[in-house]
C-alpha cells in the first residue's frame, strides 16, 4: 500500500512538472514571435501527452480488473493462470488505449 501511494505522489509530481514546463515553455516561444512550426509541434506534443493520460488510465484500470478476476477465480497451487488473466487484462487495456487513439487521430 505504501508503494502505491508513494507512486501516485510522484507520477502526479511528475505530470504537474512536465504540464508547468509545457506552459511556460509556450509561453516564452509565443512571446518571442515563434509561433510557426514549432509552436504546432509543441501543441501536437500536449495531445499525445492527453492520450497518455488516457493510456495510462486505461493499464491500471485493466490491471485492476485483472487482479479481481484472479481473486475470483479458483487456481490451483503453482498454477500459471493468475499470470495469464493480468496479461490478458492489461493487453485489453492497451488494445482499448489503440482503438481510441487510432480513432482520436482519424478526427484531427
Amino acid at each position: 500500500m505504501p508503494i502505491a501511494i508513494l507512486g501516485t505522489i510522484a507520477i502526479g509530481i511528475i505530470m504537474l512538472t512536465r504540464t508547468l514546463t509545457d506552459y511556460f515553455l509556450r509561453k516564452k516561444m509565443v512571446d518571442k514571435g515563434l509561433v510557426g512550426d514549432d509552436a504546432g509541434e509543441l501543441l501536437r506534443t500536449q495531445s499525445e501527452s492527453k492520450l497518455s493520460a488516457l493510456k495510462w488510465g486505461l493499464i491500471v484500470l485493466s490491471g485492476g480488473i485483472g487482479l479481481m478476476l484472479i481473486d475470483l477465480i479458483p487456481n490451483k497451487e503453482n498454477s500459471a493462470m493468475p499470470f495469464g488473466v493480468l496479461a490478458t487484462c492489461l493487453s485489453l487495456g492497451f488494445l482499448s488505449y489503440f482503438l481510441i487513439a487510432q480513432k482520436y487521430f482519424k478526427e484531427q
